[in-house]
């Protein structure tokens, strides 16, 4: 695994269940050859929102000031998501978004995101090839 390398994980959080949270940044943790941070493990505050304002933005923000690359799971839009690739593309992070066939993603979320998938494991293997790893697994320097 590449410690070096950091790969924040991006998605719908509020209003959606524990499975739609949590379900897919486990298979991306189990898959990624890089370290990562995980918004949902670190503060969840589903269901107190009001309460973890600035600790949520600002540490999200610390994250991804610390991450190489944000992998978003585009399962529905969200606010918080679409912040977060705005503020990762403008501070240089690769943005890498995964959205489902047929689903309508805005002229935005399209703009500020370095490469679209439509498979979680296409873009890990992405990841996983050109980021964290080069051919032959070597660790990109």
């Amino acid at each position: 695994m590449d410690k070096d390398r950091i790969v924040y994980l991006s998605g719908a959080m509020l209003g959606c269940t524990d499975a739609e949270c949590k379900d897919w940044r486990e298979y991306a943790k189990r898959r990624l050859k890089c370290d990562t941070r995980d918004p949902v493990v670190l503060r969840d505050f589903r269901g107190r929102e009001q309460e973890g304002v600035v600790e949520v933005v600002e540490k999200d923000k610390a994250d991804i000031d610390d991450c190489d690359i944000v992998l978003v799971n585009f399962i529905r839009p969200s606010v918080g998501t679409s912040m977060e690739i705005l503020y990762a593309w403008e501070r240089g992070k690769t943005v890498v978004l995964v959205a489902p066939h047929g689903a309508v993603i805005s002229p935005w979320l399209l703009y500020h995101s370095h490469e679209v998938f439509l498979a979680l494991d296409d873009a890990i293997a992405s990841i996983n090839e050109t980021v964290c790893c080069g051919p032959g697994g070597e660790p990109v320097t």
